[in-house]
């Protein structure tokens, strides 16, 4: 391709030097000078400063600005090189050159098919397959880089799920932790209440048994109370029974003194009823 573009150059220099005028043939020979020397930033820059708005300068200028690597520039340029003095196959092969530099390869082919419908050239024909077979991988390392980007997407979901679950996990397990460490502490609460529970109801119950023991005693105390009252009774009786004895005796001793005998008469009781039976007045008592 430089072989091609030094063609061009010269071949645009060539009318570029015809249609010129007296005051641009030095700054003409001073870009295509530096051209030469590689000095592509400074030719750009004199052809540049030519003030027509010609196809040749236009072309001169936009070899240079494809040579300096300023390809944006040298696409605009190339664009407007379209005119006398430059030939259609030249401009598009470099239009499409500095595309291919682009890496914009659909461009680059659109350009080289432009170009050969012109006329059959060699570099051209080679350039364009050059470009299909370039756009070809740039597919497949798109596709590639599609293919990672979806691996590496897939893979950043699954650490997040893996992450999530994770967490998920460690937040039952927390919970889990949680709801044991409650239930044991309610446990707990409840054995004390429980506890506590248990040792105030033996004083209930031995206040109850206290009480129990106590009416028990008060009611042997009152039964003996009542026992002994009936004993005082019985006694009582009996002593007034042994009085009554006693003196019913010592009547019946001091009436038979009285009578002169010593016999003790038989008194007659009435069956039933443990009443004495009444006494004739007519019957004697002997």
């Amino acid at each position: 391709m430089k072989t091609i573009l030094i063609f061009f150059t010269l071949h645009a220099v060539f009318f570029t030097l015809l249609s010129a005028g007296i005051t641009d043939f030095k700054t003409i020979q001073a870009a295509a000078a530096a051209y030469y020397a590689k000095d592509y930033n400074k030719s750009s820059k004199l052809y540049k400063s030519l003030q027509r708005e010609e196809a040749s300068r236009n072309y001169d200028l936009g070899n240079a600005y494809y040579k300096a690597g300023r390809y944006d520039q040298a696409v605009n340029t190339f664009k407007r090189a379209k005119g006398e003095g430059v030939e259609e196959l030249q401009r598009l092969h470099n239009l499409g050159n500095v595309y291919f530099k682009q890496k914009k390869f659909d461009h680059a082919i659109k350009a080289y098919e432009a170009a050969l419908k012109y006329r059959e050239d060699v570099d051209t024909r080679f350039n364009l397959e050059l470009a299909k077979k370039q756009k070809k991988k740039q597919e497949q390392k798109k596709k590639e880089q599609k293919k990672q980007q979806k691996k590496k997407k897939d893979k950043k979901k699954n650490n997040k799920k893996k992450k999530q679950d994770k967490n998920k996990k460690n937040d039952q397990k927390k919970k889990e932790k949680q709801d044991k460490k409650k239930k044991d502490k309610n446990r707990k609460d409840q054995q004390k209440k429980q506890d506590k529970g248990e040792k105030k109801k033996p004083k209930k119950e031995d206040q109850k048994q206290g009480n129990k023991k106590e009416n028990e005693e008060q009611q042997n105390d009152q039964s003996k109370k009542k026992s002994g009252e009936k004993e005082g009774e019985k006694q009582a009786q009996k002593a007034k029974q042994n009085k009554q004895k006693e003196m019913s005796e010592k009547e019946l001793r001091k009436l038979m003194k009285k009578m002169g005998n010593g016999k003790m008469p038989t008194l007659m009781y009435r069956a039933g009823g443990g009443k004495k039976a009444k006494r004739n007045q007519d019957v004697n008592p002997w």
